[in-house]
């Protein structure tokens, strides 16, 4: 048995395959079966008659009054009204033992309760954070830590298998300027002008002992590099983001061959590099790119984007469907040339995904924090937490969609009370805790088996029970959109409709008794499906506030 709104929407299109016009069957539809936005036109509206029109050749509206005629064949004492609006939309009412039946079908559901089945699961590499280890975690390290994370819980929760990842750019240039500096710190002397300044460096130049007598600038910044790689995975440990690997750049430049060999002998075979000017480039502009691009400059040295095709390679190996590459706002034009890598490589385009993520500003008192990891003007995400706790944090950061600026306000994050949507919507999951511990583990078991038939429901219980029906179309969503907001959104408006049935509809003392045990387990279902919510955020949630 499927879902609630599954099975409705199943009996809809049943219902318009039952349709025949001069002995012909209708063809398979797959109609909307949607919430109308005005109060007074139904609890679902369906377009299927319209549809169908085409094929029947009859008005819209005629097909409709048929529609739902069958329907309600079908649905029996579970469709209260079916009428027929606009166009040719179908509004659907359906019976108060129908709302009881799918509540019961949430709770039986259980942990599955949102868990869906893709049509094709897929192997996803999910590769996100990535910052360069020049530098501790900051505000937008914590962005992307918890969309990258939340992300991959909703992918999960749709049936995909999903490797999360994180590339460490621990070679190249920054690495050897991150030494100088943590060298110039211990010395007592300025910091070059090209290197990091932050009071990170100077604690840095305090643990590693020789660093003031260091000669191998290089060596030493891969030592620093590995203490701030340390304390990433920490701060991101507290963060409640675990990755299943770490990748490190230096791997690709090592071995022999090396994986940038190995890469560059693939696009050869394809045929895609050329030499000019003393250096070896991919022609990526056969891929859509708006230039070629150099792999292995005139000194012999690869450049950042040769590593960048040897890693996608890589993964390629790996066995991956589909790679994602949560990026910066700063990383636009990286999408076209590493779309031209994968095709030269050999692979899909499509298979590629990079959503950009926007800035993130940190607001106290009303004004704006700058953040610059060299200047060591920033906020770090270790310093967020400790202002604002994990709940807070991740809340925030994906609250908002990944294409829009975040202005995280530090004073309404921590306010304790409604203005504070994570604390609004915490402190309804906690309400519905109380509410089941204030009538006891007996009541609440005897309410899951009880079958509620003969309940006149209130608007309000009605309004909550269509809510919790949306949390599986919500997942599904969210996870095709790439859009964790959405479950925010939705976590906010749950408890929102959990506040309107709290106001009007009396749990513990509820008469007569199948009516309180239908409210204890609408309740359960309640918590469940916040607490659910919540864990796709990666969000706390508590039983007590």
């Amino acid at each position: 048995m499927g879902f609630p709104l599954d099975d409705l929407r199943a009996a809809v299109e049943a219902a318009a395959g039952d349709l025949r016009d001069d002995g012909a069957s209708a063809p398979s539809v797959r109609a909307t079966l949607e919430q109308p936005k005005q109060a007074g036109f139904g609890d679902y509206a369906t377009n299927a008659a319209m549809l169908l029109a085409p094929v029947l050749k009859a008005p819209p509206r005629q097909i409709a009054e048929r529609l739902g005629e069958r329907l309600g064949e079908r649905l029996g004492d579970a469709l209260a009204k079916a009428d027929v609006a606009g166009p040719g939309f179908l509004n659907l009412v359906l019976s108060d033992r129908w709302y009881v039946e799918a509540t019961r079908a949430v709770l039986a559901a259980g942990a599955d309760w949102g868990r869906t089945q893709a049509a094709r699961p897929l192997k996803f590499n999910v590769e996100f954070v990535s910052a360069n280890p020049t530098g501790p975690a900051t505000a937008a390290s914590a962005r992307h830590a918890a969309y990258g994370d939340a992300l991959a819980r909703l992918l999960e929760l749709s049936g995909h298998a999903v490797t999360r990842e994180y590339y460490f750019n621990d070679a190249g240039s920054q690495v050897t300027r991150l030494g100088e500096s943590v060298r110039a710190r211990a010395r007592h002397e300025p910091v070059p002008e090209d290197g990091y300044k932050g009071d990170y460096v100077v604690e840095l130049a305090q643990q590693l002992p020789g660093a003031a007598d260091a000669a191998d600038a290089a060596e030493l910044g891969a030592r620093a590099g590995a203490l701030i790689m340390d304390g990433i995975r920490a701060v991101l440990a507290d963060y409640r983001v675990e990755f299943d690997v770490f990748f490190l750049e230096r791997s690709l430049h090592v071995g022999d061959p090396s994986k940038i060999s190995l890469a560059l002998d693939h696009l050869r075979e394809h045929g895609h590099l050329y030499e000019t000017e003393g250096a070896l480039w991919l022609r990526t502009t056969s891929f859509g790119d708006d230039k070629d691009r150099v792999l292995i400059r005139q000194s012999g040295e690869p450049t950042y984007f040769a590593a960048d095709v040897a890693y996608l390679d890589d993964k390629l190996a790996r066995g991956f469907d589909q790679l994602v590459y949560v990026l910066g706002a700063d990383h636009h034009g990286y999408i076209p040339r590493m779309r031209a890598a994968l095709a030269a490589l050999g692979g899909e385009p499509e298979r590629l995904e990079i959503p950009i993520l926007q800035f993130v500003h940190i607001v106290e008192g009303g004004e704006k924090a700058k953040m610059s990891k060299r200047a060591g003007d920033f906020v770090t995400l270790e310093e967020l937490i400790g202002e604002i706790g994990v709940d807070a944090t991740r809340w925030f950061m994906i609250s908002r969609s990944h294409e829009t600026t975040i202005d995280l306000d530090l004073d309404l994050a921590r306010k304790q009370n409604n203005e504070n949507p994570v604390f609004y919507v915490q402190y309804a999951h906690a309400r519905t805790a109380s509410i089941l511990r204030e009538v006891g583990a007996a009541a609440v078991a005897a309410a899951l088996a009880s079958d509620g038939d003969g309940l006149e429901l209130h608007a309000a219980e009605r309004e909550l029970v269509r809510k919790l029906l949306a949390f599986p179309a919500e997942v599904a969503d969210a996870a095709a959109r790439r859009a964790p907001h959405r479950i925010a959104g939705y976590a906010l408006e749950l408890a929102q409709r959990f506040a309107a049935f709290y106001e009007h509809c009396r749990v513990k003392d509820a008469e007569p008794e199948p009516l309180r045990a239908f409210r204890i387990g609408l309740v359960v279902a309640t918590r469940d499906t916040l607490a659910a919510a919540l864990g796709l955020l990666g969000v706390s949630a508590p039983d007590a506030m």
